[in-house]
């Protein structure tokens, strides 16, 4: 009796794929620890001036991260995150100056609890309308924001703003001591990686499930019995928290707060930055922020600091739109799927 030679081939071909390669959950979780490695170790060898630059693309990456918890993922186009950001820093400045001697929690507290009040206030108004008349409501909420902090002088400062001294980095029995750029930095970057697990878990969720939904169509989830007003009221709140949170690094960072970052201006750099990056992606605002901050930095020093380096920044934002429409983010996950 003969048996048949084993054909290898077949095997091979028989033998399980999955356990050969990396779930993607995995590829990930891998990908994360690499950059945020990379993050760490960066101000130990960057020279001040990047130093610097690197923490603050850090914050405008969770500014723009916020607002995609509107843009991407509810479907809701905000011109009000100038605001919330602003509020954030307004808040953080009137805690230090209060405080003696100023205390950093006490400031983020009140960061935090001036964007979140900004942000219930102009939801309150603006959830029940949709596509442009949104976007218009949140911008005409954020001009009445910029009005009353320019001209309350006697609180806000007005045109000059508020300058303040940085408190300590202080943890309470174990920790005390001035911020440095690099212990900046990476109190920056700790903030910002808690923000994106959290927002990621969230748009993860059943909540988040709802809030997709609504993006794709309102009416339809609301037919089939969810309480649309009130995911758009939570969403709102939730994306001017962390605004808030990014306008008081910002103060923090830079030790002042100023009624420019309130202009509307401001939520336009938001909205630039989710489309640079991808919408609806939460990594891709922070890449499109440093994108974005990278290329106006480089050409100010190639054309100056006046209006005309605007000029070929906003040819490569037309190229982008036209051939990049999925920002760079998608533009790299098709690539390394090609």
């Amino acid at each position: 009796m003969t048996t048949a030679p084993l054909d290898k081939t077949n095997a091979l071909e028989t033998m399980p794929m999955g356990k050969s390669k990396l779930s993607h959950t995995a590829v990930f979780w891998i990908a994360f620890s690499v950059v945020i490695a990379v993050l760490i170790a960066a101000p130990l060898v960057l020279p001040e001036f990047w130093r610097r630059f690197l923490t603050e693309v850090l914050i405008w990456g969770l500014l723009a991260m916020s607002s995609d918890l509107l843009i991407g993922y509810t479907g809701m186009i905000s011109f009000g995150h100038s605001a919330f950001f602003g509020l954030g820093m307004y808040g953080a400045a009137g805690a230090l100056l209060v405080a003696s001697p100023p205390n950093l929690w006490l400031a983020v507290l009140f960061g935090l609890a001036g964007a979140a009040g900004a942000a219930l206030f102009v939801a309150f108004f603006s959830i029940r309308l949709r596509d442009i008349y949104f976007a218009i409501t949140t911008l005409i909420f954020s001009q009445i924001f910029y009005v009353i902090i320019f001209t309350w002088t006697a609180v806000t400062g007005g045109e000059n703003g508020l300058i303040f001294t940085r408190p300590h980095l202080s943890i309470p029995f174990l920790y005390d001591a001035r911020f440095t750029t690099t212990t900046m930095h990476w109190f920056v970057l700790a903030a910002v990686t808690a923000s994106y697990l959290i927002l990621r878990r969230v748009t993860q969720s059943p909540f988040g499930m709802v809030l997709q939904s609504i993006r794709e169509n309102e009416a339809r989830t609301r037919a089939i019995g969810y309480a649309v007003e009130r995911y758009k009221m939570v969403a709102v709140m939730l994306s001017g928290l962390f605004a808030g949170l990014a306008g008081v690094l910002y103060a923090i960072q830079n030790q002042f707060a100023a009624p420019d970052f309130v202009y509307f201006l401001t939520s336009g750099d938001t909205v630039i930055y989710n489309v640079m990056g991808g919408i609806g992606t939460l990594v891709g605002p922070i890449v499109g922020a440093g994108f974005f901050q990278l290329a106006r930095e480089l050409l100010s020093r190639l054309f100056g600091d006046q209006f005309p380096y605007l000029i070929p920044l906003g040819i490569v934002f037309i190229v982008m739109i036209i051939f990049l429409p999925q920002g760079l983010l998608g533009f790299a996950r098709r690539w390394l799927n090609r």
